[in-house]
């Protein structure tokens, strides 16, 4: 695993080979970052990284300059990892949840995201709903990005605050932003 860019770019860190995971490639992760970097600035912002995995794109987002960002990973192994990547950033930037996304997020009402990045395994049953129930329980703040990394097969354009797909190889990414409500003078 590599972080790109920013306060920690170009360290690197040994996945182990036990993991099922399927981080973001580099190139896809890249051009990703780029694509947000054009849309908001990360500075200060306070980030939800859902799917943890390896906790490649929540360094990401702390070592380009993110406040704060909480991630959530099931897998045991998965969130020692990420743990263990934390400490030896030593970050207290990181909010690690070890659990079920969907649960947290039935519980996550309480508080609201300026960027929320969404990587589900792609045999995921539950992928498709996963924008649907970021939006309903109005997760993002006004101006907040929802990136949901997704297989090709998949297309959100319909849903609210669907901005734009991005595909870098057999990496797909629909970026949903919500816009600031207009208010009638």
């Amino acid at each position: 695993m590599r972080i790109i860019s920013g306060k920690y770019g170009r360290r690197r860190f040994s996945v182990p080979s036990s993991f099922s995971a399927r981080p973001t490639t580099d190139f896809a992760k890249e051009n990703i970052f780029n694509v947000i970097g054009n849309l908001i600035d990360l500075e200060g912002l306070n980030a939800l990284d859902l799917f943890g995995g390896t906790g490649s794109i929540s360094f990401e987002l702390l070592s380009r300059g993110c406040r704060q960002v909480t991630t959530v990973e099931m897998k045991n192994a998965h969130a020692n990892f990420i743990q263990k990547v934390a400490q030896e950033l030593k970050t207290d930037d990181l909010l690690l949840i070890r659990g079920d996304v969907f649960r947290f997020l039935q519980h996550a009402s309480i508080q609201s995201y300026d960027l929320i990045f969404a990587d589900p395994p792609y045999n995921l049953k539950e992928l498709p709903q996963i924008p649907t129930i970021i939006i309903e329980k109005d997760l993002l703040c006004e101006g907040g990005i929802l990136i949901m990394e997704h297989p090709k097969t998949y297309d959100f354009s319909e849903l609210p605050y669907f901005s734009q797909h991005r595909e870098y190889g057999s990496v797909n990414f629909s970026i949903f932003i919500k816009e600031a409500e207009k208010t009638n003078a």
